[in-house]
């Protein structure tokens, strides 16, 4: 995955890099946490951002069970569709920076 992320995630990696505006905005992408790995994590906010395709509509009870672990281990985690990414970045972008927003710091 890594080494050929979708379009979306693509556009997304490129977008929180170059212009999320939080000082606390240092994401990573394809992080392992527990038994996971996640399309993209901020450790210092604990916020997780995924991006999920079509297949994802046929492992609902997967990836709710893989979120509430995540939630488990302190963190918060943001699904959004491809389609919302590739077709409304700015709102995709204003969700994550409301999450980041409403951290609340150690």
């Amino acid at each position: 995955m890594r080494s050929s992320p979708t379009d979306a995630e693509r556009k997304l990696w490129w977008h929180l890099r170059h212009r999320l505006a939080a000082s606390n905005s240092h994401f990573r992408r394809q992080v392992r946490i527990k038994q996971y790995i996640v399309d993209f994590a901020c450790h210092s906010a604990r916020l997780i951002i995924e991006i999920d395709g079509g297949q994802h509509a046929s492992t609902i009870a997967a990836d709710v069970e893989r979120t509430r672990i995540l939630e488990a281990n302190g963190y918060r985690v943001l699904r959004f569709w491809n389609n919302d990414v590739l077709g409304n970045i700015d709102g995709v972008l204003e969700v994550i920076q409301r999450a980041m927003s409403n951290h609340p710091h150690p």
